[in-house]
This record gives C-alpha cells, sequence and structure tokens, in this order.
C-alpha cells in the first residue's frame, strides 16, 4: 500500500527505481516502529506521511541540479529531506545533521546501507565542513541566519507561507508552490555577491 501511494502522489514529480521504493517503505516501517518510543513525527496518517515527508522531499530532490554535490540537511530529525534525497540521488553525498543523539542514532540505523550517508550528531552552527548545498525543512529562518551562509553557498528551504528576511545573505529566486496542498514552498537561494 505505502509502494503503491507514493507511487501514484509522486506521478509526474519523480521516477522512481523498485530499489528506491522498497528504501523509503523500509525507512517508513523503521519510523513507525521508533516513533513509539521516540518523537520523530506527529503525523500518524499513511496517506499524509507519503505527501509532507516523502513527496515534498522527493519535489526538493528533483529541483537540484545534476551532478556529485555534497549536501547538508540540516536538522535532519527522522531523515527528511536528506534521506529522500540521497536515495533520490544516490551519486551525491548527502550529510544528515542533527543534534538530537538519540534521532541522529535512529538516522545511522535508517541509513546505513547508503554509502552516500554520513550523520553527525552535532549543531548545525557547529560544524566546519563546507558543502556545495544546505537543504532543510521546517527549520525557521532565525534559527538559520547565523551559519546558513558559511555551510553553503546554495540552500533549498522547504517552508511554510513566511517568505525569507532580508539579511540573512541569500538572494532567493520566486518560491515554488509544492503541489500536495497547503501553505508549503520550495524556496531556493543563492548567496549574495558583494561586489566582483
Amino acid at each position: 500500500m505505502f509502494a503503491d501511494l507514493l507511487r501514484q502522489r509522486l506521478a509526474g514529480v519523480a521516477e522512481l527505481l523498485p530499489w528506491q521504493v522498497e528504501a523509503f517503505e523500509a525507512h517508513y516501517q523503521l519510523l513507525l516502529r521508533w516513533n513509539r518510543t521516540l518523537n520523530l513525527t506527529s503525523i500518524k496518517r499513511m496517506e499524509e506521511a507519503v505527501e509532507r515527508h516523502y513527496c515534498e522531499a522527493l519535489f526538493l530532490g528533483a529541483h537540484l541540479p545534476q551532478g556529485a554535490l555534497r549536501i547538508a540537511d540540516i536538522g535532519s530529525g527522522a531523515g527528511f529531506p536528506g534521506f529522500p534525497v540521497a536515495v533520490l540521488r544516490p551519486e551525491r553525498s548527502v550529510t544528515l545533521i542533527e543534534s538530537h543523539q538519540r534521532k541522529a542514532v535512529f538516522l545511522r540505523e535508517a541509513s546505513r546501507n547508503l554509502p552516500n550517508v554520513r550523520v553527525l550528531a552535532s549543531r548545525a552552527e557547529d560544524v566546519e565542513d563546507q558543502f556545495d548545498w544546505a537543504i532543510s525543512r521546517a527549520v525557521s529562518y532565525a534559527d538559520l541566519a547565523s551559519f546558513l551562509k558559511n555551510l553553503a553557498p546554495n540552500v533549498d528551504l522547504l517552508t511554510g507561507g513566511e517568505p525569507p528576511p532580508d539579511g540573512i545573505g541569500f538572494a532567493w529566486q520566486p518560491p515554488i508552490i509544492v503541489p500536495w496542498g497547503g501553505q508549503r514552498f520550495l524556496r531556493a537561494g543563492h548567496q549574495e555577491r558583494i561586489g566582483r
């Protein structure tokens, strides 16, 4: 049922190979088990989980440029959007950054069969690595403002209706509406260049 629902909701957004669908279903089953004792998600219905967790993350992944990028997922939580991006684009190196230690343990377990995923149990502002792209979902602009430009020159954020504030160092493209309803947007930004 999960696999059919995922394929149905993703029609026209991304084509998945059988191994990718299996990876998402395994992640979802693990998420359900761990969520009984660790608050990984408040979403309980499968239909909502497929759309909000997997489809939105895959929508973001489909909008990233081609190539072997180094990507940081800030505040990865249960692995969104980074885990689906890593499965969708196995040529990319994805670092899941999560400061909550028990959530980081979940991420390590969930991604142990993905050679392109690394988990950092750290606060994003303490990460010294440089990435090509930073991605995030449901992390406030205020929380991102102090360190985002130090991590990567390009960002893709899954957000609600609030536009990014001025002063965090990025030039923002017009928002893209996420297709599954509600006030959900993909916001892409590139570091502003001062002078030449």
